[in-house]
């Protein structure tokens, strides 16, 4: 049996938080969906879950229209069996993760970013499967003294650390 890769990227022309998936059954977008509304109030969000038997339809939910659309077209894209995207607005990955991962039928997350993503997708007769993604730029160096004490300010001025 052969195998064909690609990498499919992720459109994303508004520079989102996306968060790209692997989970295992039907009830996937409605539980996203929950566990999204249940983390952050005025959150916004759009779900794309990818169905891997069946009518293998592009299930999509969420609460603003423009996000439920951009989700949709990625995951149809993308197009791998239990693969899912979820795009936000108000709200940042930080903040829905945890609630996420304890999605029972959610196995992994591959990305949470806001950066350039490219998924890399896998293709045999059976049908395509996620690799793994290939998220932001390349690494370019250690960080140095100067750096990390930047990355401590920062975090504290934003409110992520305290002292």
């Amino acid at each position: 049996m052969s195998v064909e890769t690609e990498l499919v990227p992720i459109e994303n022309p508004s520079g989102l938080n996306v968060i790209l998936g692997q989970t295992h059954f039907i009830k996937t977008a409605e539980d996203v969906h929950e566990a999204l509304i249940g983390s952050v109030p005025g959150i916004k969000f759009g779900v794309a879950f990818c169905e891997a038997s069946g009518p293998c339809l592009v299930r999509v939910e969420g609460n603003d229209e423009g996000l439920k659309t951009l989700a949709a077209k990625n995951a149809l894209a993308v197009g791998a069996g239990h693969f899912f995207v979820v795009f936000l607005k108000d709200a940042y990955p930080i903040n829905v993760l945890r609630a996420l991962r304890d999605v029972p039928e959610i196995v992994t997350v591959y990305a949470a970013t806001a950066n350039p993503v490219d998924v890399v997708v896998a293709t045999t007769r059976r049908g395509r499967g996620v690799l793994g993604v290939v998220d932001g730029e390349r690494t370019k160096g250690l960080e140095t003294a100067k750096d990390r004490a930047e990355r401590i300010a920062f975090l504290r001025k934003i409110g992520y650390k305290l002292g």
